[in-house]
């Protein structure tokens, strides 16, 4: 499930629709991270990824760094719950092509995974599977 990832995650970065793409670029840069969502008080307007910002900068070149989070963003944002299976996620970001999913519950903001995470967790799940067999076949 999806809410299982996000313990022990980062903090989220959110940035507002008026932030500078310079600013969005140096907060991807300073926290590693691919994406930053979009907030208007609460709600999730958007969301601002690396892919945005070269599509962007391949339209309209270095004017892109003075735009804002508004003018680039990719919205609706599509968003998830926490009891989402990662199965069910891994499939949404892929069949969208898309590599960060909110994670909401009842309106509330909880956090942001990636696919890199979902993979992770896959791979995590996967070795547990193996490493458990191994001792079931051994004993």
């Amino acid at each position: 499930m999806l809410g299982s990832i996000l313990v022990g995650k980062q903090p989220l970065v959110t940035v507002t629709p008026d932030t500078d793409v310079s600013r969005i670029a140096e907060l991807l840069y300073q926290h590693r991270i691919g994406a930053v969502l979009v907030i208007e008080g609460k709600a999730i307007v958007g969301l601002v990824s690396e892919r945005d910002i070269c599509r962007c900068m391949h339209t309209h070149g270095k004017a892109v760094l003075d735009a804002r989070a508004s003018d680039l963003m990719t919205a609706p944002v599509i968003t998830a719950s926490p009891r989402t299976s990662i199965c069910d996620a891994m499939s949404i970001m892929t069949d969208r092509r898309f590599r960060h999913l909110p994670v909401v519950e009842n309106g509330e903001l909880l956090g942001l995974v990636s696919i890199g995470d979902l993979v992770k967790r896959r791979i995590e799940d996967a070795e547990a599977e193996a490493e458990s067999l191994k001792h079931y076949i051994a004993s």
